[in-house]
């Protein structure tokens, strides 16, 4: 038999009741060579044609395998199946679903492709499907890289529409008509003569035939969800503090842990003492876990506090000492021999730098810690029957196989419960709290195991934003930016994150120049240069990865070189950009902040970045003022093209959020090391934007470019460089390296 015929076979419980019958539709291309993860859990009573929409007695159910880290990734994928399914918004159910590679990310590839082929066309279009051919073999289910719209933008309405058209086939043959003369509304299919059948009552119906497939779109005209304001599904919940996240978790019988971890990142356990912590009340048992102790009570307060009991000889770190011999490694980057890519290469810029009037600078942006409000923990039962998992994770198949390699079976017996999130900026990408927590969990069979970080702990052990630096040279010539050279050295984020799970990562690391080689402007000569530094403190993934650092020493070093021409910053800028749809986002931030010059007044000054990341072109102006009280910002204006905002009023939090989580973190933080301890253990150093630092934020979506777009992370890169150009407008002072609060500071 064919493939095709063997992925259309469906196996059917159908309960005894008519209605307790259930069937599910989805995107479920012929090419696809996984089974339908589905249909091995199925109970009487239901059954599942395709991965993402389940309809029984009950109603509808979309699987939703991109987590919800508070970014409305939920909402968002509701909204896209119950466009084409006609049903009610507040009526869609919502489950993560399994870990299986048939949820594998589609829309990753491009960002990768990208950076081997960065001019549009046949060889980026031939790459892009290679890439997507292999990240669909490895199944690749990441939620990460404002991907989740992009995913799920297709692939969900038609699995709505598949759905739709297959109901109302099923309800024609009940009734006797055409099902063209049909037609749904609210969960139901209507008839001409209004008879209405619900989806419920066709559900063992549908759960005989074979799904409608290749049904065409609605227009956008016709949307009655998407690019309107919608009320996300969470938002009662989360306004009223009943929604409950990963930490809130409990089950009958559980065991409460925390753990004592070598204080220097890469150290470890070289013996232990708990005899104090179990003579402490509660404390039922102590455990060595990789990277330390681990202390089993019957509560977490109490688990606290015998593992800080514990004595323990650790091993010292591998990292550099001191931070100046982190500095001193990136500066030794900057040569041949660790050079890792040079994608970007126009002009002649060594030749350019003899003719011109040259302008250099050197740039430096610190270790970045995610800290989410919500600390990591993980809960863990290691059974007779298998392993279940409850925990709030980016990537349930990495934490599926790898608490499967602990507990010594199959990861087919291990059950991936993802839960909702409070925060993440990256951090649930990594899984160290889950490993731990199932280790304690195979000495403790039977019993769920959940393990919590404490503050302190989940800040001290985060894998942090990479430390980089930049050195620029440039010139101008005739009033215009002539040539520019931008060299970037920082240790390889991809390798350090991969090599935790296993996987060796080869090739130049995109990362290290993203925010920077893509940038839409063409400047006569122009060179992006990415080193690689050896490796120093651990790296992970945080909010806009390598353009985090990079939108910041790529828009500061072109506003220096503008400067030096005595041009205009956003006029030059507009002078230089090559893509239309970025020239738009400029004209547009131009329009909305009233752009006639950086300076404002005495004492008050604005600045103006523009950072392609992610595939979205997102300009920004930030004004601030001088006062006796230190500097204030008052407005941020932002702009980002997207292609189409599905949700209006998700669209602005998430834009807004993004300006504050880069102001922030430009303002104020930083994470040092001294003999690979992390000095910033808590919100009292490591401290963000307050309250009444916010400035006001104005947003515009622009929908001029024909592909859909993610944005929860482009708002992050161009905020710095903005309030470094407003700071250095209103006070003469340039800031070349993060946090500003170093040399500047700003009212409270």
């Amino acid at each position: 038999m064919g493939k095709v015929k063997t992925i259309a076979r469906r196996s059917f419980l159908i309960g005894s009741a008519a209605i307790a019958g259930g069937v599910a539709f989805g995107v479920w291309r012929y090419k696809t060579p996984y089974a339908n993860p589905l249909e091995g859990g199925l109970r009487a009573g239901e059954a599942a044609l395709t991965p993402y929409v389940k309809i029984d007695a009950t109603g509808v159910t979309l699987i939703t395998p991109r987590a919800d880290k508070g970014q409305g990734a939920y909402h968002v994928q509701a909204a896209l199946i119950a466009e084409e399914l006609d049903v009610d918004l507040e009526a869609v159910k919502i489950d993560p679903g399994p870990p299986d590679r048939a949820y594998w990310n589609t829309a990753l590839a491009p960002e990768v492709a990208e950076f081997s082929a960065p001019q549009e066309g046949f060889v980026r279009d031939a790459l892009t499907g290679v890439l997507s051919s292999v990240m669909k073999f490895a199944g690749l289910q990441i939620t990460g890289g404002s991907t989740t719209v992009p995913d799920g933008f297709v692939k969900l309405r038609a699995a709505g529409a598949s759905a739709r058209e297959t109901l109302k086939l099923a309800a024609a043959a009940r009734l006797g008509v055409e099902a063209s003369a049909l037609r749904t509304e609210a969960g139901r299919v209507i008839a001409p003569d209004g008879t209405a059948l619900t989806y419920e009552e066709l559900a063992a119906d549908v759960a005989k035939m074979k799904p409608v497939q290749d049904v065409a779109l609605r227009a956008p005209e016709g949307w009655r969800y998407l690019g309107k304001p919608m009320q996300r599904l969470d938002i009662l919940a989360k306004s009223t503090g009943t929604q409950a996240y990963g930490i809130d978790f409990e089950i009958e019988g559980m065991a409460h842990a925390a753990v004592k971890l070598a204080p220097a990142q890469g150290g470890g356990l070289l013996s232990y003492d708990a005899s104090a912590a179990l003579a402490m009340r509660g404390v039922r048992g102590a455990y060595a876990v990789s990277g330390g102790v681990a202390v089993v009570a019957d509560n977490t307060w109490r688990a606290f506090q015998a593992a800080e009991a514990v004595e323990a000889e650790w091993r010292a770190s591998a990292m550099p000492a001191s931070m100046e011999d982190h500095w001193a490694a990136l500066e030794a980057a900057f040569v041949p021999s660790h050079q890792d890519s040079r994608v970007r290469d126009y002009g002649d810029v060594d030749a350019a730098m003899v003719d011109g009037a040259l302008v250099t600078a050197d740039y430096r942006a610190p270790y970045l810690a995610h800290a989410p409000l919500e600390p990591v923990s993980a809960c863990v039962r290691v059974g007779e029957d298998g392993v279940d998992v409850w925990t709030g994770t980016q990537i349930p198949r990495f934490v599926q196989a790898n608490v499967a390699k602990i507990a010594g079976v199959e990861a087919a017996q291990v059950r991936v419960h993802v839960l909702m999130m409070g925060g993440s900026f990256g951090h649930r990408l990594e899984d160290d709290v889950v490993r731990q927590a199932a280790e304690v969990a195979v000495q403790m069979r039977g019993v769920p195991v959940k393990l919590t970080y404490s503050r302190e702990t989940d800040m001290a052990h985060d894998y942090t934003r990479q430390i980089a630096m930049a050195k620029m040279r440039g010139t101008v010539k005739d009033g215009r930016v002539e040539a520019y050279d931008l060299s970037i050295a920082m240790p390889s984020v991809v390798v350090s994150q991969m090599g935790r799970q296993g996987l060796s990562v080869p090739g130049p690391d995109s990362q290290i120049v993203a925010g920077a080689f893509e940038q839409p402007f063409a400047i006569p000569h122009h060179r992006v240069t990415g080193y690689r530094a050896d490796p120093l403190a651990p790296l992970s993934s945080w909010r806009s990865v390598g353009a985090s650092t990079n939108g910041f020493f790529y828009n500061l070093g072109l506003e220096e070189l503008i400067e030096a021409a005595g041009a205009d910053p956003l006029e030059e800028r507009l002078r230089l950009v090559s893509d239309p749809l970025a020239k738009q986002v400029l004209e547009a931030v131009g329009e909305m902040s009233g752009w006639d010059g950086p300076r404002m007044g005495a004492r008050r000054g604005r600045g103006v970045a523009m950072t392609r990341s992610f595939g979205v072109h997102c300009a920004e102006v930030v004004e601030v003022r001088d006062t006796d009280a230190g500097l204030v910002i008052d407005k941020v204006y932002v702009a980002a093209e997207v292609g189409r905002v599905l949700d209006p009023v998700s669209f602005e939090n998430q834009v807004q959020g993004g300006v504050v989580f880069g102001l922030g973190h430009a303002m104020n933080c930083e994470i040092t090391y001294e003999n690979g301890v992390a000095e910033q253990q808590n919100f009292d150093s490591f401290e963000g934007m307050r309250l009444s630092q916010c400035p006001e934020i104005v947003v515009r979506g622009l929908e001029n470019g024909t592909s859909v777009r993610g944005v929860g992370e482009p708002p992050v890169p161009p905020a710095a460089p903005a309030l470094a150009a407003a700071i250095h407008a209103a006070t003469g002072v340039r800031l070349r390296e993060m946090p500003f609060s170093k040399f500047v500071e700003f009212a409270g």
